[in-house]
């Protein structure tokens, strides 16, 4: 059976690009203009993704996430935001969506996005002993990292920040979601300090990443297994990598 996408966006040449964009990829497509059409939708179908479009009529985006995610805690909610709209990405990242994706688009880059949702999804049942990526391996068993097959020396606390994103692989952590996770400060700044400690020792080049990337703003992701690398755009790679 297809996967059920629910595209949630007032906007109907939106819709009808996703439609047609996620139709030729195998999804069934629901469609809702506003947040009350889409919990409806989301009460009477099965549904395995949300699109979510944060500017609603009838209800603040960030509203509806949260109402999402009280009912839904495993669904995949992928966001779509305006390109200067920082503080929204956040704020929905921090509600739970699990990535975002920046208006206007490419439906590649989005086809990527939601591919990795929803293998995050599966992943989340439970966690896989060894985690693959590119040259690293972490075995979370034996709390054993490895680049090109030779093993890696971590500080705990730089194996417990590696292990939150390995067990959030493909998925936008923020800083405030991070800090979190792995108490250490309330400064973002020792969150650089740990991600620039891990570059070192992880990516065969600490200025040009490509297994932990930095969204400029917002926090961090790593590269969830199989996935292409992404370019250094939004600060994930070169001078801008923090």
């Amino acid at each position: 059976m297809s996967p059920t996408i629910l595209v949630v966006d007032d906007e109907p040449p939106i819709r009808k690009l996703l439609r047609m964009g996620l139709a030729t990829q195998g999804y069934a497509i629901l469609e809702a203009p506003d947040a009350r059409t889409a919990l409806a939708l989301l009460g009477r179908e099965g549904v395995d993704l949300v699109i979510l479009d944060l500017g609603l009529p009838d209800m603040r985006g960030h509203d509806l996430l949260r109402s999402v995610r009280s009912s839904h805690p495993d669904l995949p909610v992928v966001v779509l935001s305006s390109r200067d709209d920082e503080s929204g990405k956040v704020e929905a990242l921090d509600l739970g969506a699990n990535d975002y994706v920046t208006k206007p688009f490419g439906m590649a880059e989005l086809l990527a996005r939601l591919r990795a949702a929803m293998r995050h999804q599966l992943a989340a049942r439970g966690e896989r002993p060894i985690f693959r990526v590119d040259s690293l391996s972490v075995d979370l068993v034996r709390r054993i990292v490895k680049v090109d097959e030779a093993e890696v020396k971590l500080t705990p606390r730089e194996y417990d920040f590696l292990r939150v994103l390995v067990l959030h692989a493909g998925k936008v952590l923020t800083h405030a979601q991070l800090m979190r996770s792995v108490p250490s400060s309330s400064d973002p700044q020792y969150l650089r300090v740990y991600v620039r400690q891990l570059r070192q020792k992880l990516e065969a080049d600490p200025e040009r990443p490509r297994i932990l990337l930095t969204e400029t703003g917002v926090g961090y992701r790593l590269r969830a297994p199989d996935d292409e690398p992404a370019p250094p755009h939004r600060g994930a790679g070169g001078a801008t990598a923090h």
